[in-house]
């Protein structure tokens, strides 16, 4: 995965620019426009009009990100006709993304990355299973 870091993105797949792997990763996710389509994803596959919309973005912005994701390995898409849909390749991106809940919690910025994780739940004012209110860092039972 080498990354272009002038502009921002990922460039290829090349591991051999020096930028390792790890680096590459986090550099991915690390833009808050390829972190919104990720989060979005999670919640099933979509075509690039349909993240243009959902994310007021333009449809040119929204396809050079979704190149980045794709050139990490991070997403892909299946052709239907003359569209694309998009989706996650991997499920491990959303443990990722739950571990960085975690860690963002305990150092004091509880932020939502996931849909329907914890803190997405209880800034909806959501319960566990048994009709209690979920308190702050805490999952239900």
């Amino acid at each position: 995965m080498a990354i272009d870091y002038d502009a921002g993105s990922c460039v290829g797949t090349d591991v051999t620019a020096g930028i390792p792997p790890a680096a590459a990763l986090f550099h991915s996710l690390a833009d808050e426009t390829r972190l919104r389509i990720v989060q979005r994803l999670a919640r099933g596959e979509a075509r690039v009009v349909d993240l243009t919309a959902e994310l007021a973005l333009a449809q040119s912005t929204v396809s050079k990100h979704l190149a980045c994701l794709r050139d990490c390995n991070l997403v892909d898409y299946r052709a239907e006709g003359r569209q694309s849909f998009y989706s996650l390749t991997r499920p491990e991106l959303m443990d990722l993304l739950a571990s960085a809940e975690q860690l963002l919690a305990a150092t004091g910025h509880a932020v939502t990355l996931r849909p329907g994780s914890a803190v997405h739940r209880r800034a909806a004012g959501a319960t566990d299973h048994d009709g209690a209110a979920l308190a702050a860092g805490e999952a239900p039972a």
